[in-house]
């Protein structure tokens, strides 16, 4: 199990002072630790979290000799450059299984996909475990080999567990499975109607010559109306 030495701090006094000589503020809690403040060597955290992640057990190690298991349970990190700012570790308490999701990694080819042309979907990328902090696996790893066809799935109770953790999801939850790719069908361009289109103009040429016709109409009503007037004025 990897081991950390951590050093206890006062509250006060500035954060960037304790990072400035190459610590990182950390605090560490559980159900039967009250809440304490700390400093660890960034370097060495920063080894220790890529080895453990958040879901192995590592022992923390005071100045005086005290151990204590806990979990990695939260990284602050730099927006920018990624850098740790501030970690959080909880205390297991001794004696008590604890319930952790860990990452799964898949191993193998699919034969479904090397021959028939399938598809992985990973359902879960994490199982969610239980079981004594010196018992949990870093990981656990799920065999996709035995995805032969399009219908092949794999559940978590065909994950292979090691000795002392249990399953902690449904059984038969789907971790991974196949599907089938599909060409994506283009449609072709609706054709035009060129007769729709021929009527169309037609009758719109029909209605602009009564429409015509019938102006003409009224012109020559006014004219014969004007013709009246003038002999009138004549008259």
């Amino acid at each position: 199990m990897l081991t950390l030495a951590i050093e206890k701090r006062e509250k006060t006094g500035k954060l960037d002072g304790v990072r400035a000589s190459g610590k990182l503020p950390a605090v560490y809690y559980g159900p039967k630790e009250a809440s304490t403040n700390a400093a660890v060597s960034t370097v060495e955290f920063k080894k220790v979290w890529k080895k453990a992640g958040e879901s192995s057990v590592i022992i923390l190690k005071d100045a005086s000799g005290a151990e204590h298991e806990a979990l990695i349970h939260e990284v602050d990190v730099h927006p920018l450059s990624g850098e740790p700012r501030h970690v959080d570790f909880y205390v297991i308490e001794k004696g008590k299984k604890i319930e952790v999701a860990v990452p799964i990694v898949f191993t193998g080819i699919a034969p479904a996909v090397k021959d028939l042309g399938g598809i992985l979907v990973k359902v879960h990328r994490e199982l969610k475990i239980e079981a004594a902090p010196r018992d949990l696996p870093h990981e656990v790893t799920a065999d996709i080999t035995k995805l032969a066809t399009l219908t092949d799935v794999i559940k978590a109770k065909d994950i292979i567990l090691p000795k002392g953790v249990d399953l902690k999801i449904n059984p038969e939850d789907v971790i991974a499975s196949i599907a089938e790719a599909k060409e994506e069908v283009v449609e072709a361009p609706e054709a035009i109607d060129m007769t729709a289109i021929e009527v169309e103009t037609k009758g719109k040429e029909v209605k602009e010559g009564e429409a015509g016709a019938a102006a003409d109409a009224k012109g020559g009503k006014g004219d014969a109306k004007g013709g009246d007037k003038k002999s009138d004025g004549k008259k």
